[in-house]
């Protein structure tokens, strides 16, 4: 496996996450950012970052991958958070997952998250959860206290 990470096909990769989520079908918008996930010339996975609030430093997040693809490397979870939270001086990040992606939820609660029931968040049948990751839990966690992608400083600058 080698990952190759894209940038400024907002569009292309924005769609190619919307078809793969089923609450995403209509789309994210036109004011997002993407970071697409490419193995052997081929686009297997992509995030999303949309709703972005300046004012509250929240910013949305949604990714999904084919099938069957190795993509969460621990390149693209460094990658996939530093924008928000070093780029974007994001204090928190939200993701909306199916209530009963069980597995989903067990994966964000074990990364720091904070998982928030929504009834009928996804539809009048379908029930979501709110998962929320703030700065702080995301310095503290401990796959990215293997990273070692902040160099001195950047802590504090971020959280500024």
């Amino acid at each position: 496996m080698s990952l190759e990470y894209i940038y400024g096909y907002d569009g292309v990769v924005g769609a190619f996450v919307a078809r793969l989520i089923p609450h995403c079908q209509r789309g994210f918008g036109f004011n997002i950012k993407t970071t697409g996930v490419v193995d052997g010339g081929d686009l297997v996975a992509g995030i999303v970052y949309h709703e972005w609030n300046p004012d509250a430093g929240t910013i949305q997040i949604s990714a999904a991958a084919l099938p069957g693809e190795p993509w969460l490397s621990r390149e693209t979870l460094r990658r996939m958070f530093e924008y928000p939270f070093l780029e974007c001086k994001c204090q928190m990040v939200v993701q909306l997952i199916p209530a009963d992606d069980e597995r989903q939820q067990y994966m964000m609660a074990r990364f720091g998250y904070s998982l928030i029931p929504m009834p009928r968040m996804l539809g009048r049948n379908r029930d979501g959860v709110v998962a929320t990751l703030t700065f702080e839990d995301w310095l503290e966690n401990k796959f990215n206290r293997r990273f070692g992608s902040l160099r001195p400083g950047q802590v504090r600058e971020a959280a500024e």
